[in-house]
């Protein structure tokens, strides 16, 4: 598996059916808003359709596009997140910097970047593809299903982080080093597909991905 690529095969695609996102709308919407849509997929990973955000994960969660990203500074730092406590699956577990679903004909770098504003109040630099092919499904303790075709970005984190509390309980700054411990003796603490991206990282022996030789000050 190449972990690193210019271009996530198909992801963008996937991203821009025909009615296009319009540049309009805030980064945050609120809960329940119509124009707060996910790009439902086939198996094939093409684009079907929309559908509302609060609608779509449940029991049964269709397959749709998604994204991760890994927040690094210049001391070989990865930023992880607790996620905050109301959420609807995983409430209170720790995971990757953030995560989030791309909107109808929106570019997933766009997507990270808008993320990176509403959730951690910061704007992602030097944003690439890490996994562009990863996806996952799980289910959380009460029954609700991710189901998600989700490309692994990495950006550097050029400011502090001033998350959203309806996003994020709590941050910190941990060396790769320590991440990958953690993954090994208690994965249970972790969100699902930080878990699986790991494996994957691991089986690609791509860790230093996460770590570059950098001399900037962190954030």
């Amino acid at each position: 598996m190449e972990p690193v690529l210019d271009h996530a095969p198909g992801a963008a695609d996937a991203a821009a059916p025909s009615a296009g996102a319009r540049p309009s709308l805030p980064d945050r919407l609120p809960h329940g808003d119509p124009d707060d849509l996910v790009v439902l997929l086939d198996d094939e990973r093409r684009p079907i359709g929309t559908a509302p955000r609060q609608d779509v994960h449940g029991h049964d969660t269709p397959l749709h596009l998604a994204f991760s990203c890994y927040l690094i500074d210049g001391q070989g730092r990865v930023l992880l997140t607790r996620r905050a406590l109301g959420k609807r699956s995983w409430p209170g577990v720790w995971t990757n910097s953030f995560c989030g679903h791309p909107r109808p004909g929106e570019d997933l770098v766009d997507a990270v970047s808008r993320h990176g504003r509403g959730e951690l109040g910061l704007e992602p630099a030097s944003i690439r593809p890490f996994l562009p092919d990863f996806a996952y499904r799980a289910v959380d303790a009460s029954g609700v299903v991710e189901n998600e075709v989700c490309p692994v970005f990495v950006a550097r984190a050029t400011d502090d982080a001033q998350p959203h509390p309806d996003e994020v309980e709590e941050l910190r700054w941990v060396d790769v080093s320590d991440l990958r411990e953690t993954v090994r003796i208690a994965p249970w603490a972790l969100s699902p597909w930080l878990v699986e991206q790991a494996a994957a990282i691991e089986a690609a022996d791509a860790w230093h991905v996460l770590a570059p030789d950098q001399t900037e000050t962190s954030p």
